[in-house]
């Protein structure tokens, strides 16, 4: 077994709302792993823009006391300890990825089906009800944890835990195939820019949406079709019209913003689908159009967080080649 120290360093939060502060400082190790647990050394952890608003308090759900103060939901790392039950699973030196879910019950109907494990009411969610990743070692599940590819460093697949999980399920709940427009409204942020790099990969027409100059030359870096600055164009809907010629196939909202989820919906040609990623703050900010408008062009609208379990594993081969071949 590796030698493990008796305590960590951890990022704690201290105070709450907008004057809470991390502060650095050692904390006792988590215990020894339980049944169908890993204990992983994590050696990069990604910063979400959810980790903000879970720290200062800007949404709705708070950071529990289970956290222990510890946020973070986006890591890679080494297995450095396995419980018997899961040496068929996981050898201590494993490369090991921790997503935004860490754990489910595995008995509900969500997790039976295979597809809606997200809604088990029993998960564990680090940095929300249950210890972060912004600390040396982090226990968890074994059979939710995220085999890594020997060829994808760490750093990138940190953040590939919860936004490239994210991206990718949005880019293939929008259904849109090889050759078919897609919208990106954020395009530009840590999300967005993800969900172009994915669509791309994906064969899809991609028409990113942001603000500024710095944000249409990474757009454009990236391969967009075309790049439509907000802040320069008076009618975007007129705009994504006249490049798709009925608008686009699909929408993926990734900018928290309340007037992105009311314009996603004018973009569609019928039959076309708006997939909501972004969590804006506050609750006033509503997906979907008039079902007139709605209704007469079969419009579909569609939320989507993170990835599945099977997603997250090396068996949907796709996620993990598009990573390899493409480089995201």
């Amino acid at each position: 077994m590796m030698s493990l120290p008796k305590d960590q360093l951890a990022a704690v939060r201290q105070g709450d709302g907008e004057k809470a502060t991390l502060i650095v400082k050692r904390i006792p190790m988590p215990q020894a792993p339980g049944p169908g647990q890993i204990l992983v050394k994590i050696s990069w952890a990604g910063i979400c823009g959810s980790d903000r608003f879970l720290i200062y308090d800007r949404w709705q759900m708070k950071m529990q006391e289970s956290t222990k103060g510890v946020p973070g939901h986006e890591a890679a790392g080494r297995v450095a300890a396995v419980h018997p039950d899961m040496q068929d699973i996981w050898k201590i030196g494993d490369r090991v990825g921790i997503k935004w879910v860490s754990s489910v019950c595995g008995h509900c109907e969500f997790c039976r089906n295979g597809t809606d494990e997200l809604q088990c009411a029993s998960q564990h969610n680090p940095g929300f009800n249950a210890p972060g990743t912004f600390q040396e070692y982090l226990l968890t599940d074994g059979h939710y944890a995220t085999r890594i590819p020997v060829s994808v460093p760490d750093d990138e697949a940190a953040v590939l835990m919860c936004g490239g999980l994210t991206a990718y399920t949005a880019c293939k709940r929008s259904a849109v195939r090889s050759g078919e427009w897609i919208v990106v409204l954020g395009a530009g942020g840590g999300l967005g820019h993800l969900a172009v790099q994915y669509g791309k990969a994906m064969g899809m027409q991609v028409i990113g949406i942001a603000k500024g100059s710095e944000k249409e030359k990474l757009c454009e870096r990236l391969g967009v079709e075309r790049f439509i600055d907000r802040a320069k164009t008076g009618d975007l809907v007129s705009e994504v019209i006249k490049i798709t010629s009925y608008g686009a196939h699909g929408v993926v909202v990734a900018a928290p913003r309340k007037e992105a989820f009311r314009v996603a919906p004018l973009f569609l040609r019928p039959g076309g689908t708006v997939v909501s990623v972004a969590l804006p703050q506050g609750t006033d900010a509503f997906s979907g159009t008039w079902p007139g408008l709605n209704n007469s062009r079969r419009l579909n609208i569609a939320g989507s967080v993170t990835g599945t379990r099977k997603v997250g594993k090396l068996s949907d081969q796709l996620m993990w080649v598009i990573i390899l071949i493409h480089g995201i």
